[in-house]
């Protein structure tokens, strides 16, 4: 009897040390994320041309000329959504909100559909686009290609999951990616385009690396940019700026 005991005190020390990595484990990998570095804070405060507000959402709203398109963005895996505050600020200083929803671990995948909410909670806005940086832009994909309402999908060194297809999707595409981009597979990001409508457009940063589309500082296993941090973002809102301008049309 003893013996039976012993080799059930034994299983059960054992599952609890098993539980008990595993608990240390998802604690290391949710505490654990890029954060958001000087250039980026400095964007995350109101001034007179763009309101920012940060709660269950990152929102940066035009004070002035105001239109009711909005530009809702998936952050990168494991990077704070404050990071990509310049882009945002950049954007939202042309009249177009955005929206920054902050993710569950700072992941997209694991709410795939929490645009939804962000529609939800801004009724004034009937114009949608949606996008996302690497991870953040697969899920955005696969967004836009099961939502009408969405008018238009934004990638930032990013591509399609394999069983998205927007081809026939009557959605308009900017795909971006950076030269020095360490990170994402720039073969796949361009083979891509035979799962995208024809006038997808796609645009090469030159000199960017994958992390230059926030402000995050270096990721690893990245490429060593040649431009600004400042000089990327700059090019990237821009170019979603002209495709958003397109929307109004």
């Amino acid at each position: 009897m003893k013996q039976k005991r012993t080799w059930k005190f034994k299983l059960f020390i054992g599952l609890a040390i098993f539980l008990l990595m595993i608990a240390v484990g998802f604690f290391l990998f949710a505490s654990s994320y890029y954060k958001a570095q000087s250039y980026a804070k400095e964007n995350l405060h109101s001034d007179t041309d763009v309101l920012v507000t940060n709660g269950k959402e990152l929102v940066f709203e035009p004070i002035l000329n105001k239109k009711n398109i909005g530009f809702i963005f998936y952050q990168g895996a494991k990077v704070e959504a404050e990071a990509y505050a310049p882009m945002a600020k950049e954007i939202a200083k042309q009249g177009y909100t955005v929206i920054i929803p902050h993710l569950p671990l700072k992941m997209a995948i694991f709410s795939p559909d929490r645009a939804d909410k962000v529609i939800r909670n801004h009724p004034e806005i009937d114009t949608w686009l949606i996008g996302g940086h690497s991870l953040g832009g697969v899920t955005a994909s696969d967004y836009a290609s099961r939502h009408e309402r969405i008018s238009a999908l934004v990638l930032l060194a990013s591509y399609p999951g394999s069983h998205t297809d927007l081809s026939e999707a009557s959605v308009d595409v900017l795909s971006i990616w950076a030269s020095h981009d360490e990170v994402a597979d720039a073969k796949k990001i361009k083979a891509a385009k035979s799962s995208m409508p024809n006038d997808a457009r796609f645009i090469e940063i030159v000199g960017g690396n994958h992390a230059g589309f926030g402000d995050y500082g270096m990721q690893k296993g990245d490429g060593k940019a040649a431009i600004s941090n400042e000089e990327h973002i700059m090019k990237t809102s821009a170019a979603i700026v002209k495709l958003i301008e397109g929307l109004e049309k």
